[in-house]
């Protein structure tokens, strides 16, 4: 008895993993690293199917695809797991046995973008663990980084999650904070997050079964949800305050109209709160070599702050700087963005 027990707890924990994007990816790349300290196998990894990307619309596999077939390990990419779902001869149901036969102990998920159904939920052994880049229940759902940055939230974090059916509902089993800057994007939110979520994974499981036996309800009372981001968010409103302004740009694709045209507004500096000015939103009030001077419009308090842009992007064109826009004409003091 005790030898077959012995066996059973040096037996490698049979994990499979469920991702696509790149915060997936680094989190992929962690639980590779550490699979013998953890004793798990990954026995296979589950992909959303390729996509076409680029100017070619080349048939391009995701970035947890690429990392998995770099180092061997057996790749999956169902369409759906809907029992409804058959085309080309491939049914949702074959794809649960699919994921059956590889007798997973243990599923981790991170922004794999297909819904699980209970029947999956429920496949492995222990369930499915979920890495979601907030705290929750703050911003359940697609875009927890870009909406904890428009929120003005001076901090997120990552939490791992038991799965449930509902979106991000199920119990917590760990989190973790992180501090948003007032010079953080999306992009380096994003970078701090998937290593603190790689962090986080390791963690909870050295002790998965500590952790599942002291997981915690989620306070429904305290919900929000982080909608999918719309490009059309990324459009400046003037009338809005300089600090709003300045979070949509570190959020957000951004973008405004001047003369007509359609410029990116790829970076501000944190507002300054001595830069205040009665001039009308929109109205440029300085073309410098460190920023584009932009007047924006009143806060709660009923003051209006200026924006300080410090790169833009013309349609057909690079990036330009302020020093680089400084030393053209593309845009003049006193003008309007539209």
């Amino acid at each position: 008895m005790s030898n077959s027990l012995s066996a059973l707890s040096s037996s490698k924990l049979r994990l499979i993993f469920a991702g696509t994007p790149e915060f997936a990816k680094v989190i992929l790349q962690a639980l590779i690293d550490h699979q013998d300290e953890l004793n798990i196998d990954i026995v296979a990894v589950y992909t959303q199917p390729d996509r076409k990307a680029g100017r070619g619309q080349k048939l391009t596999a995701s970035p947890v695809k690429a990392l998995a077939q770099a180092v061997n390990i057996p790749v999956e990419q169902p369409a759906s797991f809907s029992l409804n779902y058959e085309k080309d001869g491939i049914s949702g149901q074959v794809s649960r046995e699919t994921l059956a036969n590889y007798r997973p102990d243990v599923m981790v998920v991170a922004a794999y973008g297909l819904i699980l159904p209970l029947g999956v939920l429920n496949t492995p052994r222990l369930g499915c663990i979920n890495v979601h880049a907030s705290l929750l229940p703050r911003f359940r759902g697609a875009a927890p980084i870009q909406r904890a940055i428009l929120a003005g939230d001076d901090s997120t974090g990552v939490t791992i999650m038991q799965m449930a059916q509902g979106l991000d509902t199920g119990d917590m089993l760990y989190a973790k904070a992180c501090a948003i800057d007032d010079t953080d994007t999306s992009a380096s939110l994003h970078d701090k997050l998937a290593d603190l979520g790689g962090q986080a994974i390791i963690w909870v499981l050295a002790e998965l079964k500590k952790y599942q036996d002291k997981a915690q309800k989620q306070d429904e009372a305290l919900a929000t949800y982080a909608q999918k981001i719309h490009s059309d968010e990324g459009r400046i409103d003037w009338q809005q305050p300089a600090k709003q302004i300045q979070r949509q740009i570190r959020a957000l694709n951004c973008f405004a109209y001047f003369k007509g045209e359609r410029i990116k507004i790829l970076s501000a500096m944190p507002i300054k709160d001595n830069q205040t000015t009665a001039e009308p939103s929109g109205k440029i009030i300085g073309v410098g070599k460190n920023a584009i001077l932009v007047a924006c419009g009143k806060n709660a308090d009923g003051v209006s702050h200026l924006l300080n842009i410090t790169k833009m992007q013309w349609a057909g064109g690079k990036p330009l700087t302020a020093e680089q826009i400084a030393v053209g004409d593309k845009l003049q003091v006193g003008a309007y963005f539209d």
